[in-house]
Formats: C-alpha cells, sequence, structure tokens
C-alpha cells in the first residue's frame, strides 16, 4: 500500500501534531536536518527543519519532511488530495471540522447521492482532504 509522503514549508512537526490529535495518529519519529550526519553542509536557516518524520495513524501512515535547502518549498499540493473514510457520518464531520480549521472548504460536508457524508478542504498547511462517510464509498 502507498504510503503519502508530503512536503512542508517548515511547519512539518506543527503539521503532524496537529493530524495526530485530529485523527488519532502517534508521531513515531522525527529527525532535524542537524540531527543528520550531513549537517555540517546543511545551511544554518535550514537545520532545526525536519529531514523525515513518520506519523502513525488507524488505518495507515503519513511520511513527510520540510522542504530543504536543494529541493525550494513548491507551495500547496496541486492535482492530489488525501481521502479519508468512516463509516459514521457524525465522526466524519467532526474530523471534517478540526482539519478545516484555519484552512479553506471547498465543497461543504454534507450528504451526497453516494454518501452519508462527503466534504473537501485545503488545511492550514496546505494540504488537500476529502472526507467520505457511509454508504458507497
Amino acid at each position: 500500500m502507498p504510503t503519502p509522503y508530503l512536503t512542508f514549508d517548515g511547519t512539518t512537526l506543527e503539521a503532524f501534531h496537529f493530524y495526530a490529535d485530529v485523527l488519532g495518529g502517534k508521531l513515531e519519529f522525527s529527525q532535524s536536518f542537524a540531527e543528520t550526519p550531513a549537517k555540517d553542509s546543511v545551511p544554518e536557516e535550514f537545520k532545526d527543519r525536519v529531514m523525515h518524520a513518520t506519523l502513525s495513524l488507524p488505518d495507515g501512515k503519513l511520511m513527510a519532511a520540510d522542504a530543504g535547502p536543494w529541493a525550494p518549498y513548491q507551495g500547496s499540493m496541486q492535482s492530489c488530495a488525501l481521502s479519508l473514510h468512516y463509516d459514521d457520518a457524525s465522526e466524519g464531520k467532526r474530523v471534517f471540522d478540526a482539519l478545516s480549521s484555519g484552512g479553506k472548504v471547498t465543497m461543504p460536508f454534507e450528504k451526497t447521492f453516494w454518501a452519508d457524508g462527503f466534504g473537501m478542504l485545503t488545511d492550514r498547511f496546505g494540504v488537500a482532504w476529502m472526507v467520505n462517510c457511509g454508504q458507497n464509498q
């Protein structure tokens, strides 16, 4: 099963702590650029950024890093969204509301012809999400 790998602009730990709280996960691993063998070749302003982090979730993992000096941050994700599935629409709505706080709702969470609840958003970290609940997921 593929594991999404996200890139942030210095907010990996903030985002992963937020996702752990909202989605019931646990930060499994985090290492800064300053904690790697290559620390002497990393510019000072990048040393506290996250070189790699892993978040365990009930249904899988997310991995991420902050953009480094050799690969500048290119902005939010384009043409891709992380999709969450819940049997219970009230749980889906709770997650949708939490993830959308400080972000942008692109499709409000509501009942559709295919689901008891569905909505789309981009969170405050620039990550696109779809929350799909019940029926024909």
